[in-house]
């Protein structure tokens, strides 16, 4: 326990030494002249004004950034005078990673550049590419959104994106740990709640209620395959979600998701997976606390892809709590994140709990340390590191 604490501790000072020169303001910030906590608590979590801005495609309707757009003299193009840009580096120190008694520095852990913004009235992108984990570079997010259809509250994406956006979006999570019930696999499916390719259409209602309707690939964001085909398949997967808001501080949520997969793993024998997903979820935000909970039910029936195919079903659900001490102007706050799945595929089972303390060096900087325990493996990780967003 005392090289721990001493690990910990030298960690801290040594991200604080570091951390000096990075600051800066990243794009949407740059563009409107605000601070990063006008839509941030903290970054990367959304407050309800972030929310809002980007379903807005990324635009304040009420205020034109000064010289956003070169004048072209043409009323009908719109070139954005600076292509606006931003980064995002974390960067972390850790032991007992696998179980291995050892330390190591995960520092660069993950480097992103991230672009986005309106390029018309009610026409917005938002991409970005990533380096993590030491290995080659790829494109995550990647899509166009159209906003306010046909002069109603219709919004239109088309691209790839995270199927789960409309629940909890795990790019704006605070811990280093995952939403790991969005990420489960059972037997050589392609299909999760992760990255795919498709549209998403959304509708929100005066009354607070919120629809959204995605039909997807059905295959995740692999490389493509012959004939240039990204979806290896004849199918296309559907996902749904109704989600409520009850007064200021409650929401509630329910989502469906339906699909087929087709996949030859034996010579000679294409095999096919039909799936669904049903689950509930909810936000309960009464300050200084704010509960995120999320449960989903999966029933595959042919995940292996078979002669004699075997269903496998899969329970997954996390229950997040976060703190902040002085709400949107905390300094520090604190997180835990509750993992668990039981499924027959025996190899899915998880439970874990991550305790994660966070420290704004500044408005765009964190630092971070959190412990995980896996109660499968019995098993800890403890680190601390940085995020950073410039």
């Amino acid at each position: 326990m005392k090289k721990i604490n001493l690990f910990i501790a030298l960690t801290f000072f040594t991200i604080i030494f570091i951390a000096g020169d990075l600051l800066a303001i990243p794009a949407f910030a740059r563009k409107y002249g605000f601070s990063c906590k006008t839509c941030h608590s903290p970054f990367p979590s959304l407050k309800a004004y972030g929310d809002e801005f980007a379903g807005d495609g990324f635009q304040i309707k009420d205020q034109e950034a000064p010289r956003y757009y070169v004048e072209t003299g043409d009323p009908d193009l719109s070139l954005i005078r600076d292509l606006p840009l931003a980064f995002r580096l974390e960067g972390y120190v850790t032991y007992n990673h696998n179980n291995t008694e050892k330390s190591d520095f995960n520092a660069p852990l993950v480097f992103k550049l991230l672009s986005g913004g309106s390029i018309a009235t009610d026409i917005a992108y938002y991409v970005y590419y990533i380096l993590e984990n030491g290995e080659a570079g790829k494109l995550e997010d990647a899509w166009f959104m159209f906003n306010d259809l046909f002069s109603s509250d219709l919004d239109f994406i088309i691209g790839q994106f995270q199927v789960s956006d409309p629940l909890f979006k795990r790019e704006l999570r605070l811990t280093r740990d995952d939403y790991l019930a969005y990420k489960v696999k059972p037997g050589h499916s392609n299909v999760n709640l992760t990255y795919d390719r498709g549209i998403m259409l959304m509708y929100g209602f005066e009354s607070g209620t919120d629809i959204i309707l995605e039909i997807l690939n059905g295959n995740g964001i692999g490389e493509g395959f012959l004939d240039g085909n990204f979806d290896n398949d004849q199918y296309k997967n559907l996902f749904g979600r109704l989600s409520q808001n009850i007064g200021d501080n409650f929401r509630i949520g329910g989502l469906g998701y339906w699909g087929k997969e087709e996949q030859e793993i034996n010579s000679g024998f294409s095999g096919i997976n039909e799936l669904w997903m049903i689950g509930g979820d909810a936000t309960l935000s009464f300050d200084p606390l704010e509960l995120n909970l999320q449960f989903i039910e999966r029933q595959d029936d042919n995940p292996f892809f078979i002669n004699n195919p075997e269903d496998v079903q899969t329970r997954a659900a996390f229950g997040e709590l976060i703190y902040r001490p002085d709400g949107d102007e905390s300094k520090w706050y604190s997180a835990a994140l509750f993992n668990w799945i039981e499924s027959d595929q025996q190899s899915l089972n998880t439970k874990s709990l991550s305790l994660h303390f966070g420290f704004l060096a500044s408005t765009n900087i964190r630092l971070v340390t959190e412990f995980t325990y896996d109660f499968k493996n019995k098993n800890g990780i403890v680190g601390a590191g940085f995020i950073s967003a410039f």
